[in-house]
């Protein structure tokens, strides 16, 4: 290779320096922009707050409140004076609980017994043994379904749809309970329907039951529950 003409001008002469130069300084800013790091100034307020001595525009008025002073307190007297009691005094006689020998002692048979009615617990209707007789099944070979049959009879004879569920579309079963009682009455009617205008109908259905005969357990009137559905369906 021939060499240049002018050495002195040669570009690439001193190219080795110059690029470790500049890889030093790029690491140098490298090294420093990592390092680099900010705070925040703090702000430092120069304005004093002036607090004015008076308020501006004008102060509301005194009130003064007169109130009376309490009373005084009551004056208690150090001398205590004893009213006498001129009343008779009035003795408590105590008797003796010990039995008087000389009483006459009562026969049995002066004693009048009062044989009171035994409230005896209530018997089902389909476990009893004489059924409660509905009037019109006294001659009946079997009370027990002409019971049913004239239940049903009255049921059918006393309906009426109530008018606001018959407006309304309501209808369902209304499930009644009632107890023939001992004098053969009905009553502690209880009732559970999908309303409340059903369930009043129905429990005026119950309450027109005429008068039976009781149900008996062993010769004894006793008192008989008995549950029945009535159901309001629209046709």
């Amino acid at each position: 290779m021939k060499p240049k003409k002018y050495p002195q001008r040669d570009l690439n002469k001193n190219s080795g320096l110059y690029f470790v130069i500049g890889l030093i300084m790029v690491m140098v800013l490298t090294y420093v922009a990592f390092e680099w790091k900010t705070y925040d100034k703090p702000h430092y307020f120069t304005e004093a707050i002036n607090n004015p001595d008076e308020l501006p525009g004008e102060l509301p008025p005194i009130i003064t409140l007169n109130i009376p002073p309490p009373p005084p307190a009551p004056v208690i007297p150090e001398i205590i004076q004893v009213a006498e009691n001129d009343d008779p005094v009035i003795e408590t006689v105590i008797e003796s609980l010990e039995s008087d020998t000389e009483k006459e002692i009562l026969d049995v048979n002066d004693i009048d017994v009062i044989d009171d009615p035994v409230d005896l617990p209530p018997v089902p209707f389909s476990v009893i043994e004489d059924v409660p007789v509905f009037p019109g099944c006294e001659n009946a070979t079997d009370k027990r379904a002409c019971f049913q049959e004239q239940m049903n009879k009255h049921i059918r004879k006393n309906f009426k749809y109530p008018d606001i569920p018959l407006e309304m579309g309501i209808q369902g079963k209304v499930y009644m309970q009632f107890i023939i009682e001992i004098d053969g009455s009905i009553g502690h009617i209880q009732k559970r329907g999908p309303d409340k205008y059903l369930e009043a109908e129905a429990v005026r259905i119950i309450e027109l039951l005429p008068k039976m005969q009781p149900g008996k357990q062993r010769g004894t009137a006793v008192k008989v529950p008995f549950s029945i559905p009535i159901n309001f369906k629209l046709q």
